[in-house]
């Protein structure tokens, strides 16, 4: 005890932040929905050419074959990934790179 009453603590406990949450901290937010999507691609087009669409119109994306699907999670880009068969007739997307965002701005 130091000459003003309080106990030192070592330094790696003083260190840093708060400590990470252990695994039950994070149980109250495993229920929480969020909405997760993959973007093909994206097009630019007038209203006129979008109002001249019809049944069997094809509309040219920005990718190219084989290149990676945005997945975004709640609007927030978080990784990209390749289009997969999961049954005979859905889809899905594996994930083959994870986006560091930049926390700076928001």
């Amino acid at each position: 005890m130091t000459e003003d009453g309080f106990e030192p603590v070592p330094a790696t406990e003083t260190q840093g932040a708060a400590a990470p949450p252990g695994p039950r901290d994070l149980d109250a937010v495993y229920d929480i929905p969020v909405q997760v999507s993959a973007v093909l691609g994206r097009a630019t087009m007038q209203v006129s050419q979008l109002l001249k669409l019809g049944r069997g119109a094809v509309v040219e994306l920005d990718r190219k074959l084989g290149e990676a699907v945005d997945i975004y999670v709640n609007n927030r880009l978080v990784a990209r990934g390749e289009v997969v068969m999961v049954d005979d007739n859905r889809l899905g997307v594996t994930m083959t790179e994870i986006v560091k965002a930049d926390r700076g701005g928001t």
